[in-house]
């Protein structure tokens, strides 16, 4: 069995709302003569939106060829915070449905992860609870931040205490983080911007004193946690050392990183076959294999699936058994299956 925890999905329903609505807050989606959408934020161009990431069919195959049994499917970059809250709140409705609608179709291979904005806290917890009810999504998807709203604001609390009570997991993925301008040369918001933004998340969930306060929380982070794994001696540094970092929260850093979850998907999941060994490694001692899931960022990154297993299959540095949690026995504990 092989299940991808991170596989990306963009609706054609939900591009077509954005292509109507999102111009003015600075989404554009410029077609191409074959139809595809070019997505343009600020001004800058990301990526294509191909069948890739629109046709159930075609992720079928590419699964297939990659040897994947099943994938959680969840919403593409740019995801939900860049609207407003009522068309935030529009978008996640329109999107959960769509995803309902291909597990719907493909039952025994697609998990369905649901999108929610948190600019309406009560909006976010009124449809996660209608997406894990009537559509039987197994998650919900946040982002690292909401318009420079952090991780650890009291704002969020209610959605906290409503998905620890529904209990599924939260994944949490990168968007650019505040002030990101001084990335964008060389498009290092990507490759150095989304896995700093995922380790200020994982700061705030942890100092912040979340999964304290919410302990049944299960938290994954992507990219192999940003950079947590190699700074994770820094976070217990500063639990002993700055009086904030202990404030709420009455054990060390160290003991709430074995409570949340990371996916192995390389650190950038723009370029190809970005799953890195010594990373891998360092994760793999910091977190145990308990904690790590197979995940792609499918299809960002031509050949990222394949390479995304074959990583996992081919390691000669962890047991047969821990192998088989990353590949599979971990995400059937963690999605509830």
């Amino acid at each position: 069995m092989r299940i991808d925890i991170h596989n990306h999905f963009a609706p054609e329903k939900v591009i077509q709302e954005m292509e109507k609505r999102g111009m003015r807050y600075g989404i554009k989606i410029k077609r191409n003569p074959d139809g595809f959408g070019q997505l343009i934020q600020n001004g800058d161009k990301l990526h294509l939106f191909t069948k890739d990431f629109t046709d159930p069919l075609q992720r079928l195959k590419d699964m297939d060829a990659a040897g994947l049994d099943k994938a959680a499917v969840s919403l593409s970059t740019p995801g939900l915070s860049w609207a407003d809250a009522q068309f935030g709140l529009v978008l996640s409705r329109i999107t959960n449905d769509e995803l309902a609608k291909i597990v719907h179709d493909h039952p025994d291979r697609f998990i369905g992860i649901a999108a929610v904005s948190l600019k309406d806290v009560d909006g976010a917890i009124g449809e996660v609870k209608r997406a894990t009810g009537s559509l039987g999504m197994k998650g919900v998807l946040i982002d690292t931040n909401t318009e420079g709203m952090q991780l650890d604001s009291p704002a969020l609390y209610p959605f906290y205490e409503a998905v620890q009570g529904i209990n599924v997991p939260i994944f949490v993925h990168p968007i650019n983080p505040p002030s990101h301008d001084r990335m964008t040369k060389y498009r290092m918001d990507i490759s150095v911007g989304f896995p700093f933004e995922t380790c200020i998340a994982v700061g705030k969930v942890i100092y912040g004193g979340i999964l304290e306060k919410y302990p049944k929380l299960r938290f994954c982070f992507s990219h192999l946690g940003g950079a947590i794994p190699f700074l994770r001696e820094r976070l217990e540094s500063g639990f002993k050392v700055f009086p904030d970092c202990s404030r709420n929260i009455s054990k060390p850093p160290s003991e709430y990183l074995k409570l949340i979850y990371i996916d192995t998907a390389g650190k950038s999941g723009v370029t190809p076959a970005s799953f890195h060994k010594p990373a891998f490694q360092c994760a793999y001692e910091a977190m145990g294999g308990e904690r790590l899931l197979l995940g792609t960022d499918h299809p960002f990154g031509k050949g990222n699936m394949p390479n995304g297993v074959k990583f996992i299959e081919e390691l000669d540095l962890i047991s047969k058994e821990d192998k088989e949690k990353i590949l599979w026995k971990n995400a059937i504990t963690l999605l509830g299956l």
